[in-house]
């Protein structure tokens, strides 16, 4: 499989020594358009990924793979595992994030079914990770937006959460449930408030993908999640407690077009 320049920006990234020969730990992003890159021609569309940096020291880089579209299968099916793991280090993580579009029963080039296919596909990336010494970690799916007539936030991923929670038990991995959070966050917002995080303008009304202040709060929930199972110390974490300025958010050109994809 021939890299993009950005894949090969991002395994150059994750081979630079830190100070003193010891290298910064790289947390590598394998997910959907949720947690993406977005660019120039996308804004004010922004994926989570882009917003965890605002959260971490110095010490910890991300690297983002994740690519719109794809689900636990395509991402394995098309290499984009296959890179990551030709540039994680021991001591690096690998923090998985899918579901959104393993639920697409109608294509099969990225169905999975929850409790055998998705867990099947989720292991390789368990597999993958361990095998060069870097610490795998799942994340539950972040959800849509979807309110019923009395503005109670509705679940909409299924077994997909439930699957991968057993599966995090059953591996003993660190699971971020991000799911749970994300519903319980929308809940407190409501129905009007939580337009503005999502990618709602007056062109668009998008209930999965985010706004800057949507990408900002969910990185911040990750990131707890980081926190509480201990995936990262304290030393690592900045600005937890404190606003994000959505203009800290920029949305590069795109290099090539397969960055689009």
């Amino acid at each position: 499989m021939s890299l993009t320049r950005r894949q090969v920006a991002l395994g150059a990234l994750a081979a630079v020594p830190l100070r003193g020969g010891r290298r910064d730990r790289t947390l590598y992003i394998a997910g959907d358009s949720t947690a993406a890159q977005k660019y120039s021609t996308e804004a004010p569309e922004t994926g989570w990924g882009m917003a965890l940096p605002f959260f971490l020291r110095r010490g910890v880089r991300v690297a983002n793979h994740a690519v719109n579209g794809r689900s636990s299968k395509s991402f394995v099916d098309e290499g984009r595992l296959d890179v990551i793991l030709s540039a994680i280090r021991p001591g690096d993580l690998l923090l998985v994030q899918f579901a959104h579009n393993d639920e697409k029963v109608a294509d099969p080039t990225r169905y999975t079914e929850p409790w055998t296919t998705y867990q099947d596909y989720l292991r390789l990336y368990l597999e993958g990770a361990r095998s060069r010494g870097a610490r795998p970690v799942l994340a539950t799916p972040v959800e849509r937006r979807r309110f019923d007539a009395d503005g109670n936030s509705l679940p909409t991923h299924g077994d997909y959460p439930a699957a991968m929670r057993a599966l995090a038990q059953q591996e003993r991995v660190a699971l971020l449930d991000i799911e749970a959070l994300s519903l319980a966050l929308w809940q407190r917002l409501g129905v009007e408030e939580t337009k503005v995080y999502f990618n709602w303008t007056d062109t668009e009304q998008d209930n999965t993908h985010f706004n800057p202040p949507g990408a900002i709060a969910v990185a911040r929930l990750v990131v707890r999640e980081l926190l509480r199972t201990r995936v990262l110390a304290p030393r690592d974490v900045v600005r937890l407690r404190d606003d994000i300025p959505p203009s800290w958010i920029t949305w590069p050109e795109a290099t090539d077009a397969s960055d689009l994809r």
